[in-house]
């Protein structure tokens, strides 16, 4: 099984302490507006929150994982609910690789493979460097192929 980038738990990180600002923001505005909520326990929540969020961040790095296999790509994830995913290359339609503003800036990217369906027909690998995740797309997309190539009649 590979693992992610460690960079990867930065932008998740991030991402929960924007969370909790953002929450920070409402309960002061709920101070402001509605009920008296002293300063203390705004600052509390928010540390609470903030804290919850970095360690879900942490513990979701060290659970993500994926590995190709002869047949498919697996994918474990998730910290409350532990999710497996296994995607068959005969069900590949695509694969992309993403590059964001915030992924760009962390030296990161991530594929997303397309599949056949209508029910997530799409699985995301984020938290790889750029060489990585246009190997895994090369990769991927030539099992597509072969798989398909199989699977003719």
């Amino acid at each position: 099984m590979e693992s992610l980038h460690p960079r990867i738990r930065l932008l998740w990180i991030a991402q929960m302490a924007i969370g909790a600002l953002v929450f920070g923001v409402v309960l002061a505005a709920v101070d402001q507006w509605f009920i008296d909520v002293p300063t203390a326990a705004i600052a509390g929540v928010v540390a609470l929150v903030l804290g919850l969020g970095i360690a879900y961040a942490v513990r979701l790095y060290q659970i993500w994982t994926f590995e190709l296999q002869s047949d498919a790509l697996y994918l474990e994830r998730g910290v409350i609910t532990l999710v497996e995913t296994a995607v068959p290359f005969v069900r590949v339609q695509h694969v992309d690789t993403q590059f964001g503003p915030i992924e760009r800036a962390l030296g990161l990217s991530s594929v997303v493979v397309y599949t056949a369906g209508t029910r997530n027909a799409d699985v995301r690998i984020p938290g790889l460097t750029p060489d990585r995740a246009r190997e895994l797309q090369d990769t991927l997309r030539e099992l597509a192929v072969e798989s398909e190539a199989d699977d003719a009649v």
